[in-house]
């Protein structure tokens, strides 16, 4: 074999090795990252808002004073639950009295209604300083002088006489004395009303 078949077959030699070498490799499999999933926060718990006719409870009140001249703590009568004609809960307490005597103020405010009910009588109205409770006085025999549906009243001021008018019966002097705790002091008729003896029994 002559020299230059020797050197064309180590070329041919290199050239197929070097054709199976690129051809037979094996590729390395590609490396996947990974996608990060987006976390989802979780939902914030809304709370409902409160409603108008919702009131917060109220465990004690100070400085009210009782509402009638002269009575003390210790003539007070618990008769809130007390059972009414139709089925009704009193609600409020009866502080008896003679008639004609003075009606207090239980606390600064405003006369915010004068009202004649049939079943109250010749009425008053009476919003809190702080607007948020509605002291009511029924069975009235009349109002005093100059009192006026708007007028701020200071404690203790005569708003009132004592009387048998409305459903009181005649002669059964006393004067009917309730509070309510209001949300909107425009709506004074309506509201949640509290036990004035805890707060006046003092």
């Amino acid at each position: 074999m002559s020299r230059l078949q020797i050197l064309f077959l180590v070329l041919l030699i290199g050239f197929v090795v070097t054709v199976w070498l690129g051809t037979g490799r094996v590729s390395s499999p590609a490396v996947v990252e990974p996608v990060p999933v987006p976390v989802q926060p979780a939902p914030a718990v809304v709370q409902p808002p409160p409603t108008l006719t919702e009131v917060p409870p109220v465990t004690h009140i100070e400085g009210l004073i009782i509402p009638v001249a002269g009575v003390r703590a210790d003539q007070l009568v618990d008769t809130f639950t007390a059972s009414r004609s139709e089925g009704r809960i009193h609600d409020a307490i009866d502080i008896m009295a003679p008639a004609d005597t003075p009606v207090i103020a239980a606390a600064d405010g405003q006369i915010t209604k004068l009202w004649q009910s049939e079943r109250g009588g010749t009425t008053i109205y009476q919003l809190s300083a702080d607007q948020k409770m509605i002291f009511y006085y029924a069975h009235l025999a009349r109002y005093a002088d100059g009192l006026t549906e708007g007028k701020q009243v200071r404690q203790g001021e005569v708003i009132a006489y004592v009387g048998d008018t409305g459903n009181a019966g005649p002669g059964n002097y006393h004067l009917h004395f309730s509070i309510a705790l209001v949300s909107d002091p425009k709506r004074y008729w309506e509201g949640t009303n509290i036990n004035p003896y805890p707060l006046l029994h003092k």
